[in-house]
């Protein structure tokens, strides 16, 4: 499968297991899974056809595996915007933690903390690298360091997605240094 097929693919599936199954007709369960089989119909009624070998392409070959297969089942494995439980155990996170962004956003996050804004939770990245390429989506990258340990130790909670990326509910300022 050509990239551009499957980067088409991959935003279609993002937008419709984490934000807009209702939009295809598609219903997810409690924990994000969508039937393969209703998700295929359900794109090619609304004029998107893609085949089961190309989904698997998808889930297999995408560079933040963002998606997971079982059996008949699909979902996506973080960034959901629609309520969902990913039933993710609470796991001690590493000491530091980063959060990639943009200049023109630092100061109020330095000032207010990260907030989920409309997600379940704030998305973090297990090193810098990983978070410089998230706000480099935006522009010019700025790396925040949360210092992880230190939340854990005061009571947060922590989990770390299929795909490693590490959520929690915010990080309050404090916790927060450029």
């Amino acid at each position: 499968m050509d990239e551009r097929r499957a980067t088409r693919i991959s935003k279609y599936l993002a937008l419709h297991l984490r934000h807009r199954p209702e939009r295809i007709g598609l219903t997810l369960d409690a924990e994000g899974w969508a039937d393969v089989t209703a998700l295929l119909a359900a794109a090619a009624r609304h004029g998107f056809r893609f085949t089961r070998a190309e989904l698997e392409h998808v889930v297999a070959a995408n560079d933040k595996k963002r998606y997971e297969l079982d059996g008949n089942r699909v979902r996506a494995v973080q960034g959901h915007s629609v309520p969902v439980e990913l039933n993710l155990p609470p796991t001690p996170p590493p000491e530091f933690l980063y959060h990639g962004t943009v200049r023109r956003f630092v100061e109020s996050i330095l000032r207010e903390g990260l907030r989920p804004m409309g997600r379940h939770d704030v998305h973090l990245s297990p090193d810098r690298e990983t978070a410089r390429r998230v706000g480099a989506r935006r522009g010019k990258p700025v790396i925040l360091t949360v210092d992880a340990g230190r939340m854990a130790a005061d009571g947060h909670e922590f989990r770390v997605s299929a795909n490693g990326v590490w959520l929690t509910g915010s990080v309050p300022p404090e916790y927060l240094r450029e």
